[in-house]
């Protein structure tokens, strides 16, 4: 089971100091967040992407880039990538690059994002979401594992002879998840690649996720890639801790009263209610995490939200250091000791490289044994 942090990069003013960080203050922070998951233990570090005020992670495999030159195990994550207004072959050797660059501590989360006017802004119309996804996320498979492409499609110059570089590192393309709140054709594509599903559940009940991750089970294993609890599901999550419940409720309450996402709507009681938001005391957030598999079954990767709405930086890092200390540890052992001998730990450039290896030393053997008596059987 793999556990980390996700940041949506806002810059957003704390509404108890009045103070709105410069964007620089906002990218390094992030980059400082990053490095507290690697010192507390966590394993996975993801930072999203957009192009737009308040938020300033525009180019992500920059700042992972510079992360992974100060780190040495932390899996360097997206969340997301835009399949739908990056070209397919910027991301191809984009995210080789960072591959080597990190020794294969790399994957990545596509998504279509969830800001309407990006795409003009990168020449696409936003009614071809779903078609730009499949389309360019295909043109990527093929990028990343035949050394040349001859290509053509509706959405972009076509491609002759087209070699992507660098090639992915060991020739293994980095893991993909396939990120989305509430499109199952996106489920469909996850499941029809045998790629991750990733729901970020941070603002929709239980019954909405629990609809789409059965709906990527049920076609996994349709698709041959294995039972349907053997596929591959990550799920979000947003906490606030402190060592009792009432601290948390009371600190954490201006910021979500005021975050630009779900200020101003729901009540904080309603929203931890009917979502998976908890704040509370670390051990309501161990019983709380721990009620996921009973929803959605054994999975392998939780993210947290940490750092949004304004939270001060010497705040989240307090954060970090209770996640890592006494709430990660607990729900390793728990969910690891429940889990079946047959479903698989969430993937990594060693797994896959070995899966590749394995493949390839079947591949050579020849299909016929010879018997003894230099018949074949």
């Amino acid at each position: 089971m793999q556990f980390g942090v996700f940041s949506v990069g806002d810059v957003t003013q704390d509404p108890v100091t009045g103070r709105t960080l410069s964007e620089a203050e906002r990218i390094k922070a992030m980059v400082t967040i990053a490095l507290k998951a690697e010192e507390v233990g966590l394993d996975v570090f993801a930072t999203g992407e957009h192009h737009n005020p308040p938020f300033v992670p525009s180019s992500p495999t920059t700042m992972l880039g510079f992360i992974a030159a100060q780190t040495s195990k932390l899996i360097l994550s997206t969340s997301t990538t835009l399949i739908t207004t990056n070209d397919p072959v910027k991301i191809a050797e984009d995210f080789a690059m960072l591959q080597h660059l990190a020794d294969g501590r790399v994957d990545l989360m596509m998504g279509r994002g969830n800001t309407g006017p990006v795409y003009p802004w990168f020449g696409q119309d936003i009614r071809n979401g779903i078609a730009l996804a499949v389309e360019n996320y295909a043109l990527l498979r093929r990028l990343w594992r035949e050394d040349v492409v001859d290509w053509e499609g509706k959405f972009r110059t076509p491609l002759q002879g087209f070699t992507s570089t660098p090639r992915p590192l060991d020739g293994v393309p980095p893991f993909v998840w396939h990120g989305s709140i509430r499109s199952p054709e996106i489920a469909e594509q996850a499941a029809y690649y045998g790629d991750g599903f990733f729901h970020n559940n941070i603002f929709w009940p239980i019954s909405h996720t629990q609809q789409m991750i059965d709906l990527y089970r049920r076609r996994f294993e349709h698709y041959g890639h294995g039972a349907a609890d053997q596929a591959i599901v990550g799920l979000g999550g947003q906490v606030f801790m402190r060592k009792n419940s009432q601290d948390a409720v009371k600190e954490f309450r201006p910021y979500f009263d005021n975050a630009p996402v779900y200020g101003h709507g729901p009540s904080l009681e309603d929203f931890t209610r009917e979502t998976p938001l908890t704040v509370g005391s670390p051990q309501e957030v161990i019983e709380r995490t721990l009620t996921f598999r009973e929803h959605f079954g054994d999975y392998q990767r939780q993210l947290f939200l940490m750092d949004h709405a304004g939270l001060p930086l010497k705040t989240v890092l307090e954060q970090l250091d209770i996640l890592g200390e006494e709430v990660v540890p607990v729900l390793r052992k728990e969910f690891d000791s429940l889990r079946p001998a047959h479903v698989p730990s969430a993937p990594t450039h060693a797994s896959l490289k070995a899966a590749a290896e394995r493949a390839h030393e079947l591949e050579t053997v020849s299909p016929e044994v010879v018997g003894l008596d230099g018949n074949s059987r």
